[in-house]
């Protein structure tokens, strides 16, 4: 048995060694900017130990149009990657709809989800 001793500190050193980055997209708000208009935003949490991220952890509210504008920069830098897409814009959405902020909310996880798998849109620092 102690013969495994080493490669099992060994198997757990290089474990310990691997990079990681967990996303949660999750805590949608209800906003009300006027009278007439309000907007949802999602609470993101970030917890990692990857060398491309100066906070190993980090929360911040962001909403949807703010994640059409990072779609938007990540396309425009020229990096000919296929980018993941973002829940479809859609002019029925309705606000105080549980459903259907938890549906955007699982597409907005799915999209950061795909692009922090890419090394090449975690480096692009424009």
């Amino acid at each position: 048995m102690e013969e495994f001793a080493p490669k099992m500190d060994s198997l757990l050193e290089n474990l310990s060694k691997t990079e990681f980055v967990g996303i949660c997209v999750q805590d949608p708000r209800l906003h009300k900017d006027d009278h007439w208009h309000m907007h949802v935003d999602y609470e993101i949490c970030l917890h990692t130990n990857s060398m491309c991220f100066r906070k190993k952890t980090s929360c911040v509210r962001r909403r949807y149009s703010e994640f059409v504008w990072l779609r938007h920069c990540l396309a425009q830098n020229g990096l000919m990657i296929e980018l993941p897409k973002l829940p479809p814009w859609n002019p029925f959405f309705r606000l105080k709809n549980q459903e259907q902020v938890d549906q955007r909310m699982k597409g907005l996880q799915e999209f950061l989800e795909i692009v922090l798998q890419n090394p090449l849109l975690l480096s692009d620092s424009h």
